[in-house]
């Protein structure tokens, strides 16, 4: 199939009051995701999403003019230089299917994107554009709060488990009993040793007491 030429005739632009001023701020947002203009990062809920090029720009096209049409016409201009000769129904196609598969959209039930029959595509929600940086999502809370035990352990702070505890009490418990069973054998010793000790001291004493009265 050879390659279409596309016409270069360029349709009525939307004014600047009909189109939405992305510039007034570098924050977008829409329903889950986050759109970081300054970097040209999408992300769903703190998850950084993929998008080629072509794809972010057919997604910020959309939403310069949500709740209304933006032509197939329009999407080839802006992705498209004007020597460019492709196939420019299949392109389109392919971009936008991309851009849906990455937002998790279906054509046949859309929930952000909207495809108009011979005319173009819609965005269905209404974006907000903020200058002002966003809270963190749940899944960046969590991720702070898991790291808070390593904070404390950093800080100095010692927190022991009830199996630490345990295992402490047990070693403590061995130690006693260790004491305990040398203090007993050792009592032992002595007992056992102490008639052997005693004979020799009498026979002494005896020997000394004769030599002195006899």
């Amino acid at each position: 199939m050879s390659p279409e030429v596309i016409s270069m005739r360029v349709p009525d632009e939307p004014t600047t009051s009909e189109r939405m001023l992305l510039t007034s701020g570098r924050y977008v947002h829409f329903g889950p995701f986050r759109i970081d203009q300054q970097r040209q990062e999408v992300t769903r809920n703190g998850a950084r999403l993929k998008l080629q090029g072509k794809v972010y720009q057919v997604l910020l096209s959309l939403l310069e003019k949500p709740g209304e049409v933006v032509t197939r016409e329009e999407l080839r201009i802006r992705l498209w230089p004007a020597d460019t000769h492709v196939n420019y129904d299949a392109n389109v196609n392919t971009t936008v299917n991309k851009l849906r598969q990455a937002l998790g959209d279906s054509s046949d039930k859309p929930l952000y994107i909207e495809t108009i029959p011979r005319r173009g595509y819609c965005l269905l929600v209404q974006p907000e554009v903020s200058d002002k940086s966003p809270q963190p999502y749940p899944a960046e809370a969590s991720s702070v709060a898991a790291s808070t035990p390593d904070a404390s352990r950093s800080s100095g702070s010692f927190v022991l488990s009830k199996s630490d505890v345990w295992v402490v009490l047990g070693v403590i418990g061995l130690i006693l009993a260790g004491m305990l069973l040398g203090a007993g054998i050792t009592r032992l010793w002595i007992l056992r040793a102490s008639p052997v000790a005693q004979y020799p001291l009498l026979m002494i004493f005896a020997r000394t007491f004769a030599t002195t009265f006899f």
